[in-house]
Order: C-alpha cells, then structure tokens, then sequence
C-alpha cells in the first residue's frame, strides 16, 4: 500500500529491498583503526536496530532480504530466527566482512560455506542469495562467480558497477545479468542512474543517507520508468542507531562518511518503503532472471525456486 492507502498499481515495478547486517565496529570505513580480534570486546547494537527495521518494515507491509555475516548470526541466533519468522529472506554476507578480492579461490569458498551453515542452522531457511562485503566481487575475482555456483547459489548481488575508492566494476552491466555461460547464476548489480553519459552511485547506503531524499526518488523513478528494470536498494542496521560509539582515530573521511545524518535515516527510510512498491531479492532475482541477457554470450533461462 502507498502512504494515502491507495493500492500499488498492478504494472507498478517491484523493486528489490535489501539489509546488509552487520555492526558499527565490522565497516570498511573502521577496518584499519579496529581490529577483527577486538570485536567481541565491543558492544552488541545489532539486535536492537534490526528490532527497530523489522517494526519500520511491518508498519509499511513489505518483505526484504537481510544479508547477512555468519559472525553476527553466531552471536544473535535469535535476531536471525525473528528476521526469517517476520516472513524476510536470509541471505549470505560470508562470515566476517572479509573482502573477496582479499581470499584466494579456496579462502573464499570456506568463508561462503561456513557462514551459509551458521545462516541455515539459525535461520531453519535454505540460504540461496549472497552479496559481497563491500560489493567486493570485481574484475579481479572471476572465479568468485564460479565458486558461488558450484556451491549451489542461485543469485548474488555483489556488484557495484560504477567506480568508487572502495569498491566498482566499472565495466560491469547496470542490470542483471549472468555471469557465467552455461550457469543459471544470476548477478543483480546494486542500482546506478545515469546523469548524461556517467553512472551515479543510487543504490543506497551512505549515498542515501548524506544526499537529499529527492535524489533517491529521481534515480529509483529513473531505473523504474525509463529502463523498466527494478532498483536494488541497500542499507546497514547501524545507520538507523545515531547514538553508536564513535571511533577514535578513525579518518576523517571515514567518520564524515559513517556518521553523517544518522538521526535521519528512519524517517528517509519510511518515506523510501511507502513511495515505492519492494519485495526480498529473491523474488526480484526470480523476475530477473528470466529476462537477463549472458555477458558472455549466453541466455540461458532458470527457475528460481522460491
């Protein structure tokens, strides 16, 4: 339903809505001032941010999918139980936040399978969607695709196709697509808009939070209606909690990045989840496979199981 209580409009493109969980202390942003050993030192704020996602999604009756890393689900088994028993889809960060550009072929495959088994057990869910820390998987890691679909996944939203100081694959296509021939794997880009001939980063997280809402609904209304194709969207827990710890030594940029409109993150959300009609990625993955073109040359159709 939209905020007046109209119905969505029957032709209205669902867009793919998804919660990247992990806490304050685990970003990329902290990762040189914070070490992965301190961690269990430092204070637990997951559980209550998801509490208070899970209500904002209840409130506006929509479903997401909640990557997330198999460190938190050992800790808060019953933050991963509530998220799948509200109806929400469980799907795989890997384990620690680790990027996949820093494993080689079979670091990465053990970091998968053990955090998709930690995931499992807790979840009681059959986990089939992964998304890198850091939209990690580039033109550096072409077995990542590889590995993911022998070890049964069906989609990954791992792609961030722009270029970024952190992460892109610039040569990436903005839309879904798969990746390998022969292989009904499915990779779902996080979205991009187009000013002119150059790609804006509007698939979420900071980029949501530090610029106006207006943006947002310009690029998600853009991919809608212009390229018929759904957005993909992203946040992290953290964002919605402004009285987390703030971490010392950190550099400047990374705290500007980090902290930046913290206090306005829900409400910018509640607008975001009622102006636009969202679904869990698998649903979106299943839509989208039917109609994503090879990269490689291929177009192989695949059923999605739900």
């Amino acid at each position: 339903m939209l905020k007046n209580g109209s119905p969505l409009q029957a032709d209205r493109i669902v867009n793919g809505l998804s919660v990247d969980v992990e806490d304050w202390f685990q970003v990329g942003a902290f990762e040189k001032v914070i070490e992965r050993g301190d961690w269990d030192g430092l204070a637990l704020r997951v559980e209550a941010n998801v509490a208070r996602i899970l209500d904002l999604f209840a409130e506006a009756e929509v479903k997401a999918t909640f990557f997330t890393l198999g460190w938190v689900a050992e800790r808060s088994p019953a933050t991963i139980r509530r998220i799948a028993d509200a109806g929400h889809e469980i799907a795989s960060h890997g384990y620690d936040h680790a990027r996949v550009f820093t494993f080689d072929r079979k670091q990465f495959a053990d970091d998968i399978r053990k955090a998709r088994s930690i995931l499992e057990d807790c979840s009681g869910q059959k986990v089939i969607g992964y998304r890198a820390p850091s939209f990690s998987i580039d033109g550096r890691t072409p077995w990542a695709f590889e590995e993911l679909a022998e070890q049964g996944y069906i989609y990954s939203s791992s792609v961030a196709p722009v270029v970024h100081d952190h992460y892109g694959w610039r040569e990436a296509p903005r839309f879904a697509f798969r990746p390998l021939a022969g292989s009904g794997l499915v990779e779902i880009p996080v979205t991009t808009a187009m000013l002119g001939q150059r790609r804006l980063a509007a698939g979420g997280g900071g980029f949501f939070r530090v610029l106006p809402y207006a943006f947002s609904r310009w690029a998600i209304r853009q991919v809608n209606n212009q390229d018929k194709r759904p957005a993909v969207f992203y946040f992290h827990p953290w964002e919605v909690d402004p009285e987390q710890p703030r971490v010392p030594g950190a550099p400047m940029r990374s705290r500007l990045r980090h902290y930046t409109n913290l206090d306005k993150m829900a409400g910018k959300l509640t607008d975001l989840v009622h102006d636009f009609a969202w679904d869990r990625m698998d649903a979106v993955a299943r839509r989208e496979a039917q109609r994503a073109d090879d990269w490689f040359g291929s177009d192989i159709p695949v059923d999605i199981a739900a």
